[in-house]
């Protein structure tokens, strides 16, 4: 990934400056969307999309905190993806076939309750203010310690570890139904 504190070249050359950050971030958005699409064959199209957007700045030089805006204009690519999905009935998930439970090791109520706790999760992270879902999305499903989703997110280890808590109090209260 690219540094924070560089910026791209000081040249006035939009085209220079949209090469020098595909150079830097077209590996890790590919590695990103890998992990977050099943149909790995749109990952280029995603990566695309996001270099897109970024061309569409006015001054793409001008992204003052990189890693954060180009990752979070790569969360949101994602975001306009699945609704797109959603509109013409793709969904973001495979459609579950009979043949594809047989030697599964769990049992396909099992699998199915997982689903809808997978589905009542996504909608109360959906019921969070943006930069509350931002924090929880980076802290508990990509792994980042608070240091660095604060950073990431131009604000304080304070107000992260506050967002933090007030979406793990919002995602619990949602899901009270679903504990065992």
């Amino acid at each position: 990934m690219g540094s924070e504190g560089q910026r791209a070249p000081e040249s006035g050359d939009r085209t220079t400056i949209l090469r020098t950050l595909v150079d830097a971030y077209s590996r890790p958005l590919s590695r990103y969307f890998n992990r977050r699409v099943s149909a790995q064959h749109d990952v280029p199209d995603l990566v695309q999309e996001v270099f897109l957007r970024l061309s569409r700045l006015a001054d793409p030089n001008d992204v003052r905190q990189r890693d954060s805006f180009i990752f979070v204009t790569a969360a949101n690519v994602l975001k306009d993806q699945a609704r797109r999905d959603q509109v013409r009935g793709a969904g973001l998930s495979d459609p579950i076939d009979d043949f594809s439970l047989e030697g599964s090791d769990f049992a396909p109520d099992r699998v199915l309750a997982s689903r809808q706790v997978a589905l009542a999760l996504r909608h109360a992270l959906a019921e969070l203010p943006e930069r509350t879902r931002d924090v929880f999305v980076l802290r508990m499903l990509e792994g980042l310690k608070m240091a660095d989703v604060a950073h990431a997110l131009a604000i304080s280890t304070r107000a992260a570890e506050k967002h933090q808590a007030r979406a793990l109090a919002h995602v619990a209260e949602r899901l009270k139904d679903w504990r065992p």
